[in-house]
């Protein structure tokens, strides 16, 4: 198996009879040996592009996303190789979620997920038919090295909310980040019910990380994505779904043999505003999205930011509130100073001037007494005594004429 030189940009291309092989031939699945020559291929490929086009700081064609660096969007860029990031759930949001990172130059992947590649998946926009039967993580592990082999890929083929499972999974997002025995930089959840939601809300509550809930609708046409930070905003057991609220019973909700809705389009837009609201808090761009919705048939985009409940049903997040406030209270308050405004204009060309119809003593003779009022209220003005401003004076003698009367004596005059 080899290259074999072309023509174009890309002067490396598959051999037809390879590419076929690799795929796995007609057993629809990808066969060990198969994959690593297919890798093997793959590398061939890209040491030549790196020849031929050269490579950038960060060790992969990312000549584009360094372009962000030289408009001034992204301070460093390069930095995003030292991150790590782990994606629970590589489904029809969390599979294209951990593309677009691979894509961007991201350091290190960690991928939890239990679930095989079935058929029934080919909707969405990652997987593909010879796939079908590997697990979701070792088949997004084949691709993604593919895409960008710089990427250091960590993945997990279990089920995160039994007792074992959670315990590994919660030593892992704390140590194993690029440098063994540090936490990753922050976790994805891209799952698709509420058990496993609350065992992440539960692992990171109880370690203080950080990190990204993202959901589809069941009726397929809505998403959203919430930025939680253990102790300053709002957890998932803080503001539960209404079906939880409701004491509806989950699993309840699908029937056996019954396919959920599912478009691609709606879990592409929430995958990529995940993605890019992780690109803005990792490289410090931009405004970070505590909670961003989509409507698709209304074409809307909802935002808000929700503040932790105090009375939260899980104790580490009131834990992690108290400590939150010790932070804020210890933190150096910055003193706002006051600025006079400026009179703008106080002299000009013309010699115009503002001169006032009424004097000073004119003014407080027309003004009633200010009230007492609690410091920092005032009013808006005063309403005068009726006996210290009655008018006094000639009165107009009263007259038997008629209106029509008087209005046509007024037009005579």
């Amino acid at each position: 198996m080899g290259c074999r030189e072309g023509r174009g940009v890309d002067r490396w291309v598959w051999e037809a009879g390879e590419a076929h092989g690799a795929r796995g031939g007609s057993s629809g699945s990808l066969r060990d040996g198969a994959g690593s020559a297919q890798a093997g291929l793959g590398r061939c490929r890209r040491q030549v592009l790196r020849a031929e086009q050269g490579r950038d700081a960060l060790g992969f064609p990312n000549c584009r996303l360094m372009a962000l660096k030289r408009m001034g969007i992204v301070k460093d860029y390069e930095k995003i190789r030292t991150f790590t990031v782990a994606v629970v759930g590589v489904g029809g949001v969390g599979s294209v979620t951990a593309e677009m990172l691979t894509r961007c130059g991201i350091g290190k992947l960690l991928l939890f997920d239990y679930d095989k590649v079935e058929l029934a998946n080919m909707n969405r926009l990652f997987f593909q038919p010879h796939q079908a039967g590997l697990s979701k993580v070792q088949a997004a592990e084949h691709t993604l090295r593919e895409i960008n082999p710089d990427v250091q890929f960590e993945v997990h083929n279990y089920n995160i909310t039994t007792l074992d499972n959670f315990e590994h999974f919660m030593d892992r997002i704390s140590n194993g980040a690029l440098e063994e025995g540090k936490p990753v930089d922050l976790v994805l959840s891209c799952v698709d019910n509420f058990e496993a939601r609350m065992a992440i809300n539960t692992a990171c509550n109880e370690l203080g990380q950080i990190w990204m809930e993202s959901g589809v609708s069941e009726n397929a046409v809505s998403g959203h994505i919430q930025l939680i930070i253990p102790g300053e905003s709002a957890c998932f057991a803080c503001a539960p779904p209404l079906v939880v609220a409701a004491n509806i019973d989950e699993k309840t909700l699908k029937r056996e043999g019954v396919c959920a809705a599912s478009l691609p389009t709606t879990m592409g837009v929430v995958a990529g505003m995940l993605v890019q609201n992780v690109l803005k808090y990792l490289l410090n761009f931009g405004t970070v999205s505590y909670y961003l919705g989509y409507n698709a048939m209304q074409d809307f985009f909802p935002t808000m930011s929700m503040k932790p409940n105090p009375q939260c049903s899980d104790h580490n997040c009131r834990k992690q509130q108290e400590n939150y406030k010790k932070k804020e209270a210890a933190r150096p308050k910055e003193e706002v100073i006051e600025k006079e405004e400026e009179i703008v204009h106080e002299d000009n060309d013309w010699g115009i001037e503002l001169v006032s119809e009424i004097s000073e003593d004119e003014l407080k003779a027309a003004s009633g007494p200010v009230p007492e009022l609690p410091e920092g209220i005032s009013v808006a003005y005063t309403i005068p005594d009726k006996e210290d401003n009655m008018i006094t004076g000639e009165t107009v003698a009263e007259s038997e004429e008629s209106l029509e009367e008087l209005m046509a004596k007024m037009r005579n005059m």
